[in-house]
C-alpha cells in the first residue's frame, strides 16, 4: 500500500505491505532508527511515537493507519517541548542504558506542566526503564515544565 505522511514535519511518501507496523515502517522505510524495537506489545514504551501530536506505542499501530496523519519520532527537531526534554535529560543525567529514554522523551514531552512527581510517574507508567532512573527522569521532566533544559542548537 502506498501512505502519504508528514513525518518530523517533512512529508514522506512510502509503500509498505499492510500488516507492517508504524514501528516498523519508521525503522526500515524511513530509516528513523532511535524509535526503540522493545516489547512488541505495548507494556514497555520504548516504540513511543507522537501520532497526530498523541503519545502511542507504535508498536501496536498500523503503518496503513498513518495515512494523511503526523507522526514525531524522537529524532524530530521541529517540536520545541520535545527539544526541552531531550536537553533536561542530558543535563540531568535522566538516561542509564539509554534503551528506553526515545520513548521517555517522547513520551514525557506530553506531560502538564507544574504535574507533580507522583503525577509523572503516573503519566509515564506505560514506559518501563530496566536501569531504574525513574528519580532523575522525574527530575528532568521537572526541569523541562519549569522551562529549563534549553541547550543551544550549538552545544
Amino acid at each position: 500500500m502506498k501512505l502519504s505522511l508528514r513525518v518530523n514535519g517533512e512529508p514522506v511518501a512510502v509503500t509498505v505491505e499492510p500488516r507492517i507496523t508504524l514501528l516498523e515502517m519508521l525503522r526500515s522505510a524511513c530509516q528513523l532508527t532511535g524509535t526503540k524495537d522493545g516489547c512488541g506489545v505495548g507494556e514497555c514504551g520504548a516504540c513511543t511515537v507522537l501520532l497526530d501530536d498523541q503519545p502511542v506505542s507504535s508498536c501496536l499501530v498500523l503503518a496503513v493507519e498513518t495515512q494523511g496523519r503526523h507522526v514525531t519520532t524522537i529524532e524530530s527537531h521541529h517540536d520545541i517541548r520535545i527539544e526541552r526534554m531531550r536537553a533536561a535529560f542530558l543535563e540531568s543525567s535522566a538516561l542509564q542504558c539509554g534503551f528506553c529514554t526515545p520513548g521517555m522523551i517522547i513520551a514525557a514531552s506530553r506531560i502538564s506542566a507544574g504535574a507533580s512527581a507522583k503525577g509523572i510517574r503516573a503519566a509515564l507508567a506505560g514506559n518501563v526503564c530496566r536501569c531504574t532512573g525513574y528519580t532523575k527522569i522525574v527530575q528532568a521532566i521537572q526541569q523541562a515544565s519549569a522551562g529549563r533544559g534549553q541547550r543551544r542548537r550549538n552545544d
